[in-house]
């Protein structure tokens, strides 16, 4: 992708965040996702593109604005675009760490077009992304991971959504002697940190929605990762969307590259609550964002700064 064009996506991330950053703390999620996805979509309708959202609020029949299908844009380059725009709506609520806005986008046809369902999900770094099985046992994957990163599995460090549908593999974890860490939301968050030094995760487990499954599968192609995920269906309406719109073996292993079928593929995050991975928004002038592009092999951590947003001096610390 151009360099002007992923300006103009993160710009699009930005002002998502900026919106809802006027909500941090406040303890309302849906007022606040609300106003993250009207910032996304008029950000995204003022852009020279025909875009089509493969990824979004949910399915076109549930959700006013960024329906999967939605196509947006003025008009131009064809591409497909995955969007989050608070991933950790809760964490914005009560201003916990590392809620985001996220975009993903490549080349019209390039990302899957993801049902609204679950999708059970492995994760590892470069130097894990070859051992890792999500067909084989925690306690394996662990194993794996821990011989992979030359550590004893004593020092693995794996992360899950505290949910309860993960606690029989959070427990299998513990068993093989591994160490967890569990999140409340953001496992768009919990996959990319096992390829980020100093994140502290080395491997990424359990089931999650699977639209940020295909976000995490972008991000993890960009920095050379290893992703796998399988649907999980929570009924047959489900399944016969996924049969409509998904055009794969939607029964079997989805690896990363069927999720993003394209080097052309760029991931941007921005910060809306302060994290290991980005700094939020607050209520500055200030915007911490995350930009990766697979294409030239490129991360960058970019801080935007907008004058007149604040009445005080600029601060450069």
């Amino acid at each position: 992708m151009e360099a002007a064009r992923i300006q103009e996506m993160m710009d699009v991330t930005i002002a998502a965040a900026f919106a809802a950053g006027k909500w941090v703390g406040r303890g309302d999620k849906n007022t606040a996702d609300g106003a993250a996805v009207a910032a996304m979509r008029e950000a995204l309708n003022q852009l020279p593109i025909s875009g089509r959202v493969v990824i979004g609020e949910g399915e076109r029949d549930e959700a006013p604005m960024l329906f999967i299908g939605e196509e947006v844009g003025s008009g131009g380059e064809a591409i497909d675009i995955a969007v989050d725009p608070i991933e950790g709506t809760n964490m914005t609520a009560y201003n916990q760490p590392n809620s985001i806005a996220v975009l993903a986008f490549a080349p019209r046809g390039s990302l899957l077009y993801a049902p609204d369902t679950y999708m059970h999900k492995i994760a590892a770094g470069p130097a894990a992304r070859d051992v890792i099985d999500i067909d084989a046992t925690p306690g394996d994957n662990c194993r794996a991971v821990a011989a992979a990163l030359d550590k004893p599995v004593e020092d693995v460090v794996v992360c899950f959504l505290d949910r309860e549908r993960n606690e029989e593999k959070i427990a299998a974890v513990r068993e093989a002697g591994a160490r967890v860490r569990l999140i409340g939301d953001g496992d768009v968050f919990g996959v990319i940190s096992t390829a980020i030094a100093g994140a502290g995760i080395d491997l990424y487990l359990g089931s999650g929605a699977a639209p940020e499954g295909v976000l995490a599968a972008t991000a993890m192609r960009c920095i050379d990762g290893g992703f796998q995920g399988r649907f999980l269906f929570r009924n047959d309406d489900e399944r016969r969307r996924a049969e409509k719109t998904a055009g794969l073996d939607i029964d079997g292993v989805l690896r990363r590259d069927d999720l993003v079928r394209t080097d052309d593929a760029v991931f941007i995050a921005t910060g809306i609550t302060d994290g290991e991975l980005l700094r939020g928004v607050g209520s500055g002038d200030r915007a911490n964002s995350l930009v990766m592009d697979c294409k030239s092999k490129t991360i960058r951590f970019v801080e935007t700064i907008y004058r007149g947003r604040s009445t005080g001096a600029l601060s450069v610390a």
